[in-house]
């Protein structure tokens, strides 16, 4: 017991390092919404900085300069150490004023990028310019024992530890008691409010930038002593200090302190562990702590649909639709072919390396690029895959292609285990969710001796088939261009198998997860299967590719499937272009040991700062084309084929067609008779804390009825339909045809027969018009009995009934509101719902576009869908419902037909107030 309690405080060390790395991303984010990837990194120059100044010289990242500057005589310790904490501020403004000033309106993904970027140029750059050799530095902090009892805890620790608890306990009092911290927290709420109050965001998250270097700065200054300067450590030190943050929620600093100072705790306890404790692991547990931390904290906060005002927007550009696949395909292949034939050597071997990164870079590609799940782990799936493989090639004799395959499906496992965070939280995230486990991977099986092969490696045995020797080659005969063609032609199939998931209803499904998770469930989309679904054809394709580049490498190495390696293949891929095929490729050319790699070290000895360089050029690519390069250059043709007159798309109109045919009205058929119910909501309830959004709503939906639902704003009319619809958790009955809803998800309640439209629109921008309807037919596809799904040519008369038939292969993001409207109705139609309900479907409209709405209303509800709806357009309500329900304050005030409703006093009190209480409610 003695030992354990002396093993938990000497983790006060760490902990104080994590919590103080924990402090500086809670304030970067409170002041600039930036999850800050390069905060380790940051500690990690500003020690480096302390540790030269301390032996006379000053450190000169900058490459082409000498690397450091002689200062004539060493610096003592606070000169030093007020030095490097000024430089650690002056760094901090200036990452805010060239890279995140320039991202404030862009997505927090773009920002959490550009800090990855800088994460991985600053370590690259430090290594290339010191080296990798540890630094070790004086003791800052007393360095005598501290005893209690039988407990012996070096002081620095506790010194340490308390010192970071001081710094919190006075920046917590400085956000409450002075007017900075007011002004922070009034910028953290709203900018614009800060703005019109006199205050300057800008200014605000310059200080505060300043502010949170200088404590990252100060905690690698701190830890220096303890742990010597190692630049891949230190950066990794994000990790449990991200851990920390997310407890804190980023916006709490007292929480994230707790849990940073907690984890390194846990942290030593578990090192202890494990080397006294038989059946507990060598090797990896400490990772494991923040991992779990994590997951436990996030799985049990989150929820399986973000809620309303807080959807998860499509923030990762375009994923264009591919086109000439064939002839782009052919072309590609031949020169790749004709690539590995004219190379030799090192050439050759770069260009095999292109093929394998390219196919972990389309995994990356599915995961993210389709489903829009931020993953840093794709790479270490592949090693998974890789030291599979030598299991099954070395101890169990199983031969190529079997064994990768088998391989990639163990990935698969990994991949699918990987996703399961994601059913309930999204976002950035699960980007720090899977970094976490691609540290915890690395150190528990790459890095373990037990698992791993020893140190000898793993071995793996070379790939032959029928008898054909199809492995890499050694001495002369190295690469073998037989090799290089498996490679190849591996490539080629799941490119072409990527292409034909972009172009499948599965790969709609994936780009409709990605764009609005809330109106995908509402088109009857499981949106927990489909990112499962995404994250395990992700892990089975970098899988394949770990496979390949074990059997290129005969061996499976830890070096090549680091955490540090997938976040590099993350931020090649985003600079790439993480939404497409073509952007994988040119990922693969462009990452470590690709030709491109090979090339430039060759003719530019460029290599150490190879990192450095692409860091540098992510963050420019986000800053000026936060697509891409790829969607940069298609943008340039698209650009080029307009000048020349080579579109081939052709001219739209773009305004709403609200011309009425009377053929047209006519055809709509006979007005339905009104039968029996159909919809029933008893004692519907809705709650948020203390606030009561619906209190007892009960009415009846009659089977051919358009009922409208009304009130004033706050009244809990989209609430009501969150409730129903299965988006809010509510209280009391609702069934369908007599089918209880209370335990079905949103999903499978629009399987049941209940589509509904939001009030933002909601569309899949990526998608055009005709995939965003067909995303839409997933409820009718999946429903069991009742109404088929819609055939051709009742989907063509669908298009033809909202006037969407001209601009069906339009992109959604190119039409008009109206247009847009439409398609929204439509996509809600196809999944022929028994009742759909609207939310707002005349928002944006004129008074034309709103009549002409009514009419297509009545046409729809004549050909069989009953219709609830929410709008503001008070003539259009009036005009075409049978029924209308009114709701003030979340109860019910008046249910009955238009004109009972027009003439009720209480309906009147509601809209216009109790001075207006006799007067009747006009359109």
């Amino acid at each position: 017991m003695t030992q354990d309690i002396q093993f938990l405080m000497l983790g006060l060390g760490n902990g104080a390092v994590y919590a103080a790395l924990a402090l500086a991303l809670v304030m970067t984010y409170r002041s600039s919404g930036v999850v800050n990837f390069a905060t380790g990194a940051i500690a990690l120059y500003v020690a480096y900085t302390y540790a030269y100044l301390r032996d006379g010289e000053l450190l000169i990242p900058i490459p082409g300069f000498p690397t450091t500057l002689d200062l004539g005589g060493a610096l003592g310790l606070f000169p030093a150490m007020a030095i490097s904490l000024l430089i650690a501020a002056g760094l901090g403004a200036l990452l805010y004023f060239a890279v995140f000033r320039l991202l404030r309106t862009a997505p927090a993904t773009a920002k959490a990028v550009a800090s990855i970027a800088l994460m991985l140029a600053i370590q690259a750059l430090l290594a290339a310019r010191i080296g990798t050799t540890p630094v070790t530095v004086d003791p800052i902090l007393p360095t005598g024992i501290f005893e209690i009892g039988d407990i012996r805890v070096p002081a620095d620790r506790l010194w340490f530890a308390g010192l970071i608890v001081v710094i919190t306990v006075l920046l917590i009092l400085a956000f409450r008691l002075t007017r900075f911290g007011l002004a922070t927290r009034a910028a953290a709420e709203s900018e614009t409010g800060a703005l019109v109050t006199g205050l300057s965001p800008e200014r605000i998250a310059y200080a505060n930038w300043a502010l949170s270097t200088m404590v990252a700065g100060l905690s690698g200054i701190l830890i220096a002593p303890i742990v010597p300067l190692i630049p891949v450590s230190y950066t990794l030190f994000i990790v449990p200090a991200l851990a920390a943050a997310l407890v804190g929620n980023f916006s709490a600093i007292g929480p994230a302190v707790a849990a940073g100072l907690g984890i390194g705790v846990l942290q030593s306890e578990m090192t202890h562990l494990q080397s006294t404790v038989d059946w507990i692991p060598q090797s990896g547990v400490a990772e494991l702590i923040p991992l779990a931390i994590m997951l436990l904290f996030l799985v049990f906060r989150g929820k399986p649909l973000p809620t309303r005002g807080a959807i998860i927007q499509n923030t990762l550009g375009v994923a264009r639709r591919p086109r000439n696949v064939g002839v782009v395909a052919t072309v590609w292949t031949v020169i790749a072919l004709g690539f590995l034939v004219f190379t030799e050597g090192s050439y050759r071997g770069a260009i095999i390396m292109t093929f394998t990164l390219a196919i972990i870079a389309l995994s990356q590609v599915v995961v993210t690029g389709f489903a829009g799940q931020i993953s840093l782990a794709q790479l270490t799936l592949g090693g998974v895959a890789a030291f599979m493989l030598s299991r099954f090639t070395m101890d169990m004799g199983i031969a190529f292609p079997i064994a990768p395959i088998l391989a990639a499906l163990v990935a698969t496992v990994v991949g699918v285990v990987v996703g399961l965070p994601a059913l309930r939280i999204r976002g950035l995230p699960v980007a720090v969710v899977t970094l976490g486990l691609a540290v915890f991977l690395e150190a528990f099986w790459f890095r373990n001796n037990s698992l791993n092969g020893g140190i000898d490696g793993a071995k793996v045995e070379p790939p032959s088939l029928f008898g054909i020797d199809l492995g890499i080659g050694v001495g002369d005969s190295y690469p073998r261009i037989s090799f290089g063609i498996v490679c190849l032609a591996v490539l080629v199939a799941l490119a072409l198998a990527v292409v034909a998931l972009r172009t499948s209803r599965l790969g709609a499904s994936m780009l409709a997860v990605r764009a609005n998770e809330r109106s995908a469930a509402a088109s009857g989309i499981n949106v927990s299967g489909i990112k499962l679904v995404a994250f395990a054809i992700g892990a089975f394709i970098a899988g394949i590719g770990g496979s390949l580049m074990a059997y290129q490498q005969t061996m499976a190495v830890p070096e090549a499937f680091t955490a540090i390696g997938g976040i590099a293949m993350f931020a090649i891929c985003y600079l790439a272009g993480i939404t497409c095929v073509s952007g994988a490729m040119l990922a693969g050319v462009m990452g470590a040991g690709g030709i491109m790699f090979v090339f430039l070290d060759r003719v530019a000895n460029v290599g150490e700062y190879y990192h450095v360089i692409t860091g540098i050029l992510l963050v420019v690519t986000i800053i000026a084309s936060p697509e891409g390069i790829i969607s940069g250059v298609y943008k340039r043709i698209d650009q080029l084929k307009a000048r020349f007159g080579k579109s081939t798309d052709a001219t739209i109109e773009t305004d709403l067609d609200v011309s009425l045919d009377p053929e047209d009205v006519a055809a709509r058929g006979p007005a339905r008779e009104i039968g029996e119910v159909i919809l029933s909501a008893q004692g519907v309830g809705v709650h948020y804390g203390g606030v009561t959004a619906l209190d007892d709503v009960s009415f009846d939906v009659r089977d051919g009825e358009i009922i409208g639902l009304i009130g004033p704003n706050g009244a809990g009319k989209t609430t009501f339909i969150d409730a129903i619809s299965g988006f809010a958790e509510a209280e009391g009955r609702v069934s369908l045809e007599g089918r209880p809803l209370a335990k079905l998800r949103p999903h499978q309640r629009s399987r049941a027969g209940l589509g509904r439209t939001f009030q933002g629109i909601d569309l899949y921008d990526d998608l055009s018009v005709g995939e965003n309807v067909e995303v839409g037919t997933t409820a009718s596809r999946h429903r069991r009995g009742g109404r088929p799904h819609l055939d051709a040519a009742q989907m063509t008369r669908l298009f033809e009934v909202l006037h969407l038939d001209k601009v069906l292969d339009r992109p959604v993001r190119e039409l008009s509101q109206g247009q847009r409207q439409l398609v929204s109705v439509a996509r809600a139609l196809a999944g022929r719902p028994r009742v759909v309900l609207l939310d707002e479907p005349a928002a944006g409209l004129d008074t034309g576009e709103s009549q002409w709405l009514g009419h297509r209303l009545r046409a729809i509800r004549d050909n069989g869908t009953t219709i609830v709806m929410v709008d503001h357009d008070m003539e259009l309500v009036l005009e075409v419902c049978d029924r209308i329900v009114v709701l003030d304050l979340g109860r019910p005030i008046a249910v009955g037909t238009p004109d009972e409703v027009r003439r009720n006093p209480d309906v009147t009190r509601a809209y216009l107030g109790a001075t207006h209480s006799g007067q009747e409610l006009h359109a």
